[in-house]
């Protein structure tokens, strides 16, 4: 029997992400007899799906660029690798920081299928914002294919290129709404009786938690009941619980870390609110919809996220108070009798088809 090609997946790590969710849906429905992923990051440190990447048979390297910074260092690292590795005729680039060195030393040793793809529509505005512009515009030189994981997110970052659409897709199957999971789970989060909020994404500046803390703010004054459940870890961790300190909210807020059963974490939640700055495509919130949860989000989600009758949109200009009424208002829609996994296969983000899709792509780019 033919052994299966193996497509190397190039990111800054395996973290709790939606990137990495959509990888890790992808790897566990492909057929692995075919087609393997293996994966290359540059954090050290164990991380999330580690362990789940070794039990699934894929292999993952780990390179030292974020332990010193020291790019002399990693280019070398990056040709020693792919000299190394000429198992590889398809690299798959999530990361557009590093990804340009990676795409350089891959076309440089006789990669022949290079893709990028684009996850996001935005930058945040921090002190590295014109390093990441720069990096944007050179990750695209030495690339052979594009993918993009809605129509926004190819256009911002491809241009005029051309592109397809990758769906962030989901496992439909295991969101569907179960009124004795919701009781289970709230149960087990001691949140019985309460007006849950949820919200699932990394504490990181684009997903706008200080605006999430402010909505829930006016949410208590109307709710006095109203608990938030804050799924993620991220860099701004400290500074969230400080803001949460100094709003008298600690008692109310649930700092949940990553899980790995958020599909049963979706349903003990009434609302799900998120008011990102910007999102690729913001997969948490078709989760959320799959799972019975109405959803208020803001104006930086692509429309490709509407896919249920759960689903509010509104401008960050609207102002906490609009958002804390539109949430309660949202939430007397809560459908955790219903069924919507029609709609999530309806808009083309059940795994089974994105999983097909990818499979036939890279068995008929690949080179032997």
């Amino acid at each position: 029997m033919a052994e299966p090609i193996r497509v190397l997946h190039i990111l800054q790590r395996m973290e709790a992400g939606g990137t990495q969710a959509l990888l890790m849906n992808i790897y566990k429905k492909i057929d692995r007899s075919k087609v393997q992923f293996d994966f290359l990051v540059v954090y050290k440190e164990k991380q999330f799906y580690d362990d789940e990447i070794e039990q699934l048979g894929g292999r993952l390297y780990k390179l030292s660029f974020r332990e010193d910074f020291n790019l002399v260092k990693f280019r070398r690292e990056l040709n020693r690798f792919f000299k190394e590795h000429n198992e590889y005729g398809i690299i798959h680039c999530h990361a557009y920081t590093i990804g340009y060195f990676c795409l350089r030393a891959a076309k440089k040793n006789g990669v022949t299928v290079r893709i990028i793809h684009s996850h996001s529509n935005g930058i945040v505005h921090d002190k590295k914002y014109y390093l990441k512009l720069f990096m944007q515009k050179v990750y695209l030189k030495h690339a052979t294919d594009f993918f993009a994981c809605s129509e926004e997110a190819g256009k911002y970052l491809f241009k005029d290129r051309k592109f397809s659409v990758l769906n962030n897709a989901i496992d439909s199957e295991k969101f569907i709404a179960d009124e004795n999971t919701r009781r289970i789970v709230r149960s087990e989060l001691g949140v019985e009786n309460k007006f849950v909020v949820g919200h699932v994404g990394r504490l990181h500046p684009e997903k706008n938690h200080a605006f999430l803390l402010d909505v829930f703010v006016e949410i208590r004054k109307k709710k006095e009941s109203a608990v938030l459940l804050l799924i993620g870890t991220g860099p701004l961790e400290q500074e969230i619980k400080k803001k949460v300190e100094n709003s008298g909210l600690t008692e109310y807020v649930f700092f949940l870390k990553n899980r790995k059963n958020m599909n049963q974490i979706y349903q003990a939640m009434d609302i799900f609110v998120f008011p990102s700055l910007f999102e690729g495509l913001g997969i948490v919130a078709v989760e959320a919809q799959a799972a019975g949860v109405p959803v208020v989000c803001s104006e930086g989600l692509p429309p490709e996220t509407e896919i249920t009758p759960l689903y509010k949109r509104l401008q960050l200009s609207d102002g906490t108070e609009k958002w804390a009424d539109e949430a309660i208002k949202a939430a007397q829609n809560l459908a955790g009798h219903r069924n919507m996994q029609k709609y999530v296969v309806e808009a083309g983000f059940d795994i089974d088809a994105t999983a097909n899709m990818i499979q036939k792509y890279y068995l008929k780019k690949q080179v032997f």
